[in-house]
């Protein structure tokens, strides 16, 4: 690149080009909002480095790890619960090192947009003993990238660049530049500092906390860390995206900007606590950072006035701080729009089933998830990607097999794939007698459509061989193993009945692609005939929000939202809703 160029780009984008011009040489990651477009982007890139969709976050992980040790500077990138699956390569590499710099992107998510906890990656770093930093901005985030590599390969370890939602999905200015060439390391075999057997362990533990002294230390000179004097009366340090909010609610206080959140620069924050009235810790989350200084006896203000939940705003910062009245300035409220599953989304079909058998599911992370809200209210517990299984074959162990006769394990392809398949082996093998509705629409869906192993595509376009989801569970053992069409309510309600009256382990496979799939063209719509409407009602028990009841009790079909999957049509037993081909 001849000359400098500076393009609008989003939070996520700018990381994925961070990482390209620090010459990274292999990416893995896992789907998960707010970190998927990293590696959408980062694809474009595909002629200077590999890229990969893995079917998990442990998988991930450990092929950046594979890569790092191989010589070249590798990534991996996930949301914040990601990071729990990935928590144990994570802590072992943090004393093994690397050769080539190795960055994990963690992704976390204040206010729960899209995740079942608000977790605080920082907490995490800290136990593993691995050192972080938070960009504020898009600018930051392409150049913290750089920075990060650059802090793996000279202190030996693995950094995690912790973004947030708001950072993700936010858009700045950035400063493109060129690619850096960085030479391959030349691979050196070294058991003692690879090999994580308890004796070579127990040294490496030593090396590590060697290292986190020398970076706390270190940390004190960094750019990423610095001091904006401004009015002493007040004294704020903060990183990330509180650091936005503060210089709009506190233009005139001084702050110190951290780049580096884990291992804090303590002599810096003590240096700038002397030199400010009152001291301030502004973080969204836990008080990673107030816990640690007020460890070392300094005084500040943060948690007794702060938040421990959600996203933080100006005005908040400003009311807590200045104790502002901005009753008068509180925007309109925004009328509530609940989530729910798109028209013609096959998972609609099936909890339509399991509602009529009056079925309770263990549910598990995905787009099917919805199938816990009204009318349909079939989804009754979930926890984690991969548990619905695993919860079934506990409630079973607890109470009995008759117990989960009104039950069914729901998980989705993509979701069966990353931990789902470990839960339906552990099923298998411990002899359980439960039924698994595997929902399997092609997609790796509620993250935007991205493929997986069983979809016969990866990250960078190449066609290969799809794993069948069918003959893998065939594979384990089990011989009750049903696919069916979504959409044939009469056989899958056939099918559910005759699994669930079963002493042994079956597996039913509901298989209709995402109505939002390119490949998958809308051919036709619904139409309502309101003459043959006898107002039953039955097409409404789904909640498709193509549908909508008139005054006078006849149904109305939204032909802008309608994507013709016929499912009301199959409800309807009085010929009252037909098709209009496209």
């Amino acid at each position: 690149m001849s000359e400098t160029k500076k393009v609008m780009m989003l939070g996520n984008a700018a990381i994925a080009r961070g990482a390209y011009e620090a010459g990274v040489k292999v990416s893995a990651a896992y789907p998960g909002t707010p970190s998927t477009e990293i590696s959408e982007n980062l694809v474009q890139y595909k002629d200077d480095l590999y890229c990969e969709w893995s079917p998990n976050e442990k998988v991930a992980t450990e092929v950046a790890i594979g890569a790092s040790m191989a010589g070249v500077r590798a990534m991996c990138s996930m949301k914040h619960v990601g990071v729990n699956v990935a928590a144990d390569p994570l802590y072992t590499v943090s004393y093994i090192g690397v050769s080539g710099g190795l960055v994990m992107v963690a992704a976390d998510d204040p206010g729960m947009y899209s995740s079942q906890n608000e977790q605080d990656t920082r907490m995490v770093a800290r136990a593993a003993h691995v050192p972080v930093l938070e960009p504020s901005d898009s600018q930051e985030a392409k150049d913290y990238m750089k920075e990060a590599f650059e802090i793996s390969e000279k202190y030996d370890t693995p950094v995690i660049l912790r973004t947030t939602t708001r950072l993700a999905h936010s858009q700045g200015m950035v400063e493109l530049c060129d690619r850096i060439d960085v030479p391959d390391k030349t691979y050196e075999r070294d058991i003692a500092k690879r090999v994580m057997m308890p004796a070579m362990a127990k040294k490496r533990h030593l090396v590590v906390e060697d290292r986190e002294a020398r970076l706390e230390a270190d940390s004190c000179d960094f750019s990423i860390n610095r001091v904006e004097m401004r009015d002493t009366k007040i004294g704020v340090v903060a990183s990330g995206i509180p650091y936005q909010y503060v210089r709009e609610a506190l233009p005139d206080a001084s702050v110190l900007k951290l780049g580096m959140v884990n291992p804090l620069p303590r002599k810096l924050i003590e240096d700038f606590a002397k030199r400010v009235d009152r001291l301030y810790i502004v973080e969204e989350l836990d008080p990673l950072t107030e816990l640690q200084v007020r460890s070392w006896g300094i005084e500040c203000i943060g948690k007794e006035i702060f938040t421990v939940q959600g996203e933080y705003s100006a005005n908040m910062i400003r009311q807590a701080v200045l104790n502002e009245d901005l009753s008068l300035k509180s925007p309109a409220e925004i009328p509530n729009r609940p989530p729910i599953l798109c028209p013609g989304c096959p998972h609609r079909s099936v909890y339509t089933v399991l509602n009529k058998l009056k079925l309770h599911a263990a549910g598990d992370i995905g787009c099917y998830t919805l199938g816990a809200v009204a009318p349909l209210s079939v989804i009754d517990t979930t926890v984690c990607m991969g548990s619905s299984i695993s919860t079934l074959h506990g409630m079973e162990k607890a109470k009995g097999k008759d117990y989960i006769k009104n039950w069914v394990a729901v998980i989705g392809d993509s979701t069966f794939m990353h931990t789902g398949v470990n839960s339906l082996m552990n099923s298998f093998y411990n002899q359980s007698t439960g039924t698994v509705m595997i929902l399997d629409n092609s997609t790796t869906g509620m993250t935007g459509h991205q493929d997986h192993a069983a979809t016969g595509k990866t990250l960078q376009g190449d066609i290969v061989p799809a794993i069948s989801i069918y003959n893998l569970c065939k594979s384990i053992g089990i011989k009750n193993v049903t696919e069916v069409d979504a959409f044939d309510i009469e056989t899958l309600e056939k099918v559910v009945k005759e699994e669930v009256a079963k002493d042994e382990l079956s597996v039913i496979i509901t298989k209709s692609p995402c109505v939002m799939l390119k490949q998958k063209p809308v051919t036709h719509k619904c139409v309502s005939d309101t003459d043959k409407c006898k107002k039953c009602g039955m097409c409404l028990k789904p909640g498709c929000p193509a549908i909508t009841k008139r005054d006078d009790g006849t149904i109305a079909i939204d032909d802008t939202l309608c994507n013709g999957c016929d499912l009301c049509k199959s409800l309807c037993k009085f010929g009252a809703i037909t098709d209009r081909s496209l």
